[in-house]
């Protein structure tokens, strides 16, 4: 028995699964602080039996970031003199999320060029008077970049022993372990995980003893980007690996309800639709930068479009919906629940396709304005389905959530739009049956007659990894293997991803 719970900006789902069946489900109004709306929505499961594990996909570390709220003082440590003082860090982000930060950067020396020549030598004591400013200054949080660490990670973490002994107790990000090559981008996301190492602890803390509170003695879980699944000290090392839990939960609970392994995902909620491909069953990954909330970055991202189209948007003359929302307020605001703000929700009951609230306080709605938004909406839908394909050949649509009621049948040039059952709660039903995930991505030298070895490393590694996030070993399958030759580096370099998953071993976690 698993509880899988997904957080969203109006809704937060839960369901109650006995191996893939499902034997209860919930939705509820998502809390300003979001967890008393987990406590609520597990309650209302009316749970009878044992739980062997909980998991969890949650908006918390995403809408931090964005309302630039709940932030540690973070200092960005980049390694690199006498190179890149043109570009600082900070350099590119928004002057309110700096400020949320009390974003300080610091360069010293160190880095590696491209085809891993050292920049300079690492300056230990440069590091230690570093560190002294960044006591004094009661920062909180370390983020260490060093120039193309990708190629080689020796000044990282030779920098991050350093500040560890002089700040004791201070959590370090490392940007290797979070991003990928672009120096800037990398280390961005790097900060933004520096930044929300401290909430981290508090929301895995508050998690554990509102699981406690309920009588829930099993392990709990996050969702990650990936769709796969991260224990807690994982979470409090990694929370930027939550940022796209939501749409990647909902894409594969689609996967699992419609039985298709490629094909699109239409997930609207309560405040957006989320278009993304599956491929095998898993997220594509996007393959260019991705810019959250205001910032870019470079780790591992689901290629998701978000448009703002959803069951709390607002309808605006000239039938336009959204992007504006009520949000979690729907039960407020919207006509059928005896609010003043027209909604799409409305829209959907006054055209039959929904039953919630009071149909006749939105009897008065004009048929020729109701038919001419559900049309708006299936054609702004149908456009970012069309903006997501990367072939001429038919991509099945799957909607899913619990404003997917607003597509008709069909989309223009996509053909039958599928609706599995369940599908209003296809996101905790991809957090639920989530397994847990090993990835290597890493640059690798090759030297002749050494390939083979090298990619056998690179899978076993990622297997290893799966196992000890508490994949069942002999469940553990290679889903993802990646080989992409980097000329522009010397001695026949390439990268290599690899990405493993498994079954979590529930009977092991039930007694963790």
């Amino acid at each position: 028995m698993r509880i899988g719970i997904d957080v969203g900006g109006t809704n937060t789902d839960a369901v109650l699964m006995d191996g893939d069946r499902v034997v209860a489900a919930v939705k509820r109004n998502t809390s300003k602080d979001v967890t008393s709306g987990i406590v609520s929505a597990i309650a209302g499961l009316d749970l009878q039996g044992p739980v062997h594990a909980v998991m969890i996909g949650t908006t918390h570390f995403i809408n931090a970031l964005v309302e630039a709220d709940r932030l540690a003082p973070t200092a960005a440590v980049r390694l690199g003199l006498p190179a890149t003082t043109a570009l600082p860090p900070f350099v590119d982000w928004p002057d309110p999320l700096v400020e949320a930060v009390s974003g300080r950067g610091y360069l010293c020396h160190g880095g590696h060029e491209f085809d891993g020549r050292t920049i300079s030598e690492l300056d230990q004591d440069e590091l230690r008077r570093t560190a002294e400013d960044i006591r004094a200054r009661g920062i909180r949080s370390v983020a260490i970049s060093s120039i193309f660490s990708p190629v080689n990670i020796e000044f990282e973490e030779r920098a991050a022993q350093i500040l560890a002994e002089e700040l004791p107790g201070v959590p370090i990000s490392l940007s290797h372990e979070i991003g990928r090559i672009g120096l800037l981008e990398r280390e961005n996301a790097t900060i933004v995980n520096a930044a929300l190492r401290e909430l981290a602890d508090d929301i895995v803390d508050g998690l554990g003893q509102a699981m406690a509170g309920l009588g829930i003695a099993a392990p709990l879980y996050l969702s990650q980007n990936d769709g796969t699944l991260m224990d807690l000290e994982f979470a409090r090392r990694y929370p930027v690996a939550t940022f796209a839990s939501g749409p990647t939960n909902s894409m594969r609970g689609a996967a699992v309800l419609s039985g298709l392994g490629t094909c699109a995902v239409v997930d609207i909620g309560g405040t957006t639709s989320d278009v993304g491909v599956l491929n095998a069953g898993f997220p594509r990954e996007a393959t260019a930068e991705v810019t959250v909330a205001g910032i870019r970055t470079n780790f591992r991202m689901p290629d998701v479009l978000s448009i703002g189209i959803g069951g709390g948007s607002r309808v605006h003359p000239g039938h336009r919906v959204g992007p504006d929302s009520v949000g979690y307020r729907l039960a407020e605001h919207a006509l059928v629940f005896g609010g003043s703000t027209l909604t799409a929700t409305d829209i959907a009951v006054a055209a039959g396709r929904a039953d919630i609230g009071d149909p006749l306080l939105v009897s008065h709605l004009d048929k020729e304005l109701v038919g001419a938004v559900l049309e708006r909406i299936a054609d702004d839908v149908a456009e970012a389905v069309e903006r997501m394909r990367t072939s001429p050949e038919p991509l099945p649509v799957v909607a899913v959530g619990g404003g997917s009621i607003l597509l008709p049948d069909e989309l223009a040039g996509c053909g039958e739009v599928r609706r599995p059952e369940h599908y209003a709660v296809a996101n905790a039903i991809g957090a639920a049956i989530a397994q847990v995930g090993g990835e290597v991505d890493r640059i690798y030298t090759v030297a002749p007659g050494r390939r083979e070895k090298i990619l056998d490393e690179a899978r076993q590694e990622a297997v290893d990894r799966a196992i000890a996030g508490g994949a069942r070993p002999r469940s553990v399958d290679i889903v993802e293997l990646d080989e992409i030759p980097l000329p522009y580096l010397p001695g026949d370099a390439i990268r290599i991803k690899v990405k493993a998953v498994g079954e979590l071993s529930i009977e092991e976690a039930a007694h963790a």
